[in-house]
Order: C-alpha cells, then structure tokens, then sequence
C-alpha cells in the first residue's frame, strides 16, 4: 500500500514543478471569461451513434453482469476501493484547482488527500469528509472552460462515453498532468490501472438502474444519454440550474 503512495513531499514538490511549467498560460488565461454553454452542437451523429453502439454492446456483454456480481457496489471492499481510487485522483485536482487560480480549493484538497493518505490509510477510508472536507473534485476540461474554451461539438469516445471535444482534450491532459504518474513505477502503476477498473465496476452497481433505464428502456438512448450528459456538464460549470431527481450516471 505505501508503495502506491508516494511521500507527500514528493507529490507536492511534482505538483509544484507542473505549475510552475505552464503558470505562463495563467497570465494569458487570467483575464478570459468562462464562456457560457453553447446550443448542443453534434455534427457528428452518424459516427457517434456507431461508437454508442459498441460501447453498448460492451457494457451488455461485459460490464452490465460482472456489476450484477457486485450487488449495489456500496459494499465494505467496492467502497474501500471506491475511496482509493478517488485519493489516487486528488493530486491531478490539486494542479487543476492551482491552474485555475481556485487556490482555496487546492489547499482544501491538499488537506483532505494528507488526511486520507494517513489516517485514511491511503485512501481506503475517507476521514476528510466527516471532518469537513469534501473532495473539490474537478478536471482539466474545466480547466480550459474557465480559461475561456469553449465547449465543441459533442463526441462519444469508445468506452470513455460521452464527452465534448473540450473535455476530451481535458482526458488527455489530466492524465499527462497527474503527479502520481511520474512517482508511481511498475509494478505499482498496473495496481492503480487495477483499482480504477474495480471501481468502474463499482460504479457501474451503484447506478445501474438508471444506467439501465437509459440504454436500455429509452425510446433513443443515444439522445438520452446525450442529453443528460450535457445537462450534468452544464451544471457542474455553474451554467445550469440543478435538478435534484437526476442522478449522474458517469459518477464515479
């Protein structure tokens, strides 16, 4: 397990290093405004809908009955894992809290990832929480919306699912960016690949209604999940009045 968690020194001095190599974009970006959500834009349908196929076809042959294995995916050992992989993740929100200039959020999240990597022993428990500390969790792809990109065309990725060309450039960037993948070496970083798959699968029992409901009882799942993809994104950015009954299918 400590081999999977690096010092806290060594994390803050590789997130420090990483801020300080683009604090350049700050200076540009520090004036630009958050553009507000587009009209749904997906001149792409035709090969989206052929992804969401496949990605389908995989959840109903693969994903769907091995979650069926795992009950409600709120149990002792799929939360336990749930809580570590959303640990391993908490450096990658640190560096995007700093790009941001959200520098109270950073400090909260370098206090909660502290905490939970040691009296949370690595992450398996999350004592943050009860103690106030709520994870700030946020990606690149806000990164670049408060930096003032705009949103994109919509696009479905293969097993990733729904996404904008926004936060698809956010993806690739956040898993560039994470200070654990320069401090974790083999064997340790396929442990950290294994627990992400785990709680994909966790995460897969705790929504699958509503997962289900959506792929497999709407009247067009593409344009539902469509749909509820973009609401939720909206809504995270502050662009979107809540809805209380939504529940998110693409938590983790």
């Amino acid at each position: 397990m400590a081999a999977l968690i690096p010092s806290l020194s060594e994390v803050t001095s590789t997130i420090a290093a990483g801020c300080v190599g683009i604090a350049c974009l700050l200076m540009v970006a520090g004036c630009a405004k958050a553009p507000t959500a587009p009209a749904m834009s997906d001149p792409n349908e035709a090969l989206n809908r052929r992804v969401f196929a496949f990605n389908v076809a995989l959840d109903k042959a693969v994903l769907q009955p091995v979650a069926g294995v795992a009950g409600n995916g709120r149990g002792p050992i799929l939360t336990g894992v749930h809580n570590f992989a959303n640990n391993l993740d908490t450096p990658g929100d640190i560096v995007n809290n700093v790009l941001q200039l959200r520098l109270m959020r950073a400090a909260r999240n370098t206090l909660r990832f502290a905490v939970n990597s040691t009296a949370g022993i690595g992450g398996l428990f999350d004592p943050s929480t009860a103690l106030g500390l709520p994870a700030q969790e946020t990606d690149f792809g806000e990164t670049l919306y408060v930096w003032g990109v705009g949103e994109g065309n919509y696009q479905m990725l293969p097993i990733v699912g729904p996404s904008t060309e926004r936060d698809t450039a956010g993806v690739i960037v956040d898993y560039a960016i994470n200070p654990l993948r320069f401090l974790l070496d083999t064997p340790e970083s396929h442990y950290v690949t294994g627990v992400k798959v785990i709680d994909t699968v966790g995460s897969r029992a705790r929504h699958s209604d509503t997962v289900d409901s959506i792929l497999y009882d709407s009247a067009d799942p593409y344009a539902q999940a469509r749909l509820l993809y973009l609401q939720n994104r909206h809504y995270t950015l502050g662009e979107a009045p809540s809805d209380e009954s939504f529940e998110d299918p693409y938590a983790q």
